[in-house]
């Protein structure tokens, strides 16, 4: 069963995270243009002015905050951000999307356009002070998330239904071609964002389906977790041992939202997950 942790509305709920050395959940509301995160104090917000998505962490009172101007650092005492690396400055109709920290230091980092134009959008990874592209023709990027050890990665494109897996060499880069994980195209489900727990499952929020799956490593879906909102945006785990999952949900597009469409949950997996690494700058 899912409880409401965070009864704030978001448009659009998204880059559900956790920082290991907080022990503190933050996450976006991309269409609000805010970083949420709530504390035993109370509720947090801070003002992005722009649409923003994921973030990883640099150190305990630095994150790297992807938006749609860039890559930034944010010290999270006084909300001030530097740019670190502009991100399809040149492209303006984008923003960015999904996105997490590897194991090898690196960030990935999807972005798409703001009406969900098709192939409008890439992924790219920053890692050693540079971004590169990894993938583009991409429409709506979602579900990075890597395997235990880092030497696997998995993502999606929404539109397609497709959630693939690639090898990862000893850095962190892509060293075959990408593979079908799960294709829900015969089941009509929308992959949205994922998360990888201990024992190497991927979890992944269902879009329109008001639901969480995990997929074993070798893609058999092992089980659902029905949530009370119809479109479960992004998983992560958190709490002091790893063993909560929070899940971000949308209002978007919705034309008779529910009271709890849009809120924050989270819920009892029975697993643990892995703490996300820090970005090296």
């Amino acid at each position: 069963m899912s409880e409401i942790f965070d009864n704030r509305a978001c448009e659009l709920g998204e880059g559900a995270f956790w920082h290991p050395e907080r022990n503190q959940f933050f996450w976006f509301d991309i269409l609000g243009r805010k970083l949420l995160s709530r504390t035993d104090a109370g509720p947090l917000s801070w003002d992005m002015g722009e649409h923003a998505s994921a973030a990883g962490w640099i150190d305990r009172d630095t994150l790297l905050i992807a938006s749609e101007s860039g890559l930034h650092r944010f010290d999270i005492a006084t909300g001030e951000r530097t740019l670190v690396a502009a991100l399809e400055a040149e492209r303006p109709q984008n923003r960015s999307n999904d996105g997490r920290a590897d194991p090898m230091g690196g960030f990935w980092i999807g972005t798409m356009g703001k009406r969900a134009e098709r192939e409008a959008g890439a992924i790219y990874r920053f890692h050693g002070g540079k971004l590169r592209l990894l993938y583009d023709r991409i429409s709506i990027p979602n579900a990075i998330c890597f395997a235990p050890g880092g030497r696997r990665a998995y993502f999606a494109d929404t539109s397609r239904r497709t959630i693939w897996t690639v090898a990862l060499d000893a850095a962190g880069w892509p060293c075959e071609r990408r593979q079908v994980f799960v294709d829900l195209e015969v089941e009509g489900l929308n992959p949205d964002g994922a998360v990888i727990d201990a024992e190497g499952a991927l979890w992944n929020a269902q879009w329109g389906a008001a639901r969480v799956a995990r997929y074993l490593a070798d893609a058999r879906l092992e089980r659902t977790i029905p949530l009370p909102a119809r479109q479960p945006s992004c998983p992560c785990f958190g709490g002091a041992a790893l063993d909560a999952l929070y899940v971000t949900t949308a209002r978007e597009g919705l034309t008779d939202p529910a009271p709890q469409d849009g809120l924050t949950f989270v819920l009892a997996p029975g697993v643990r997950g892995l703490a996300e690494p820090p970005v090296r700058l």
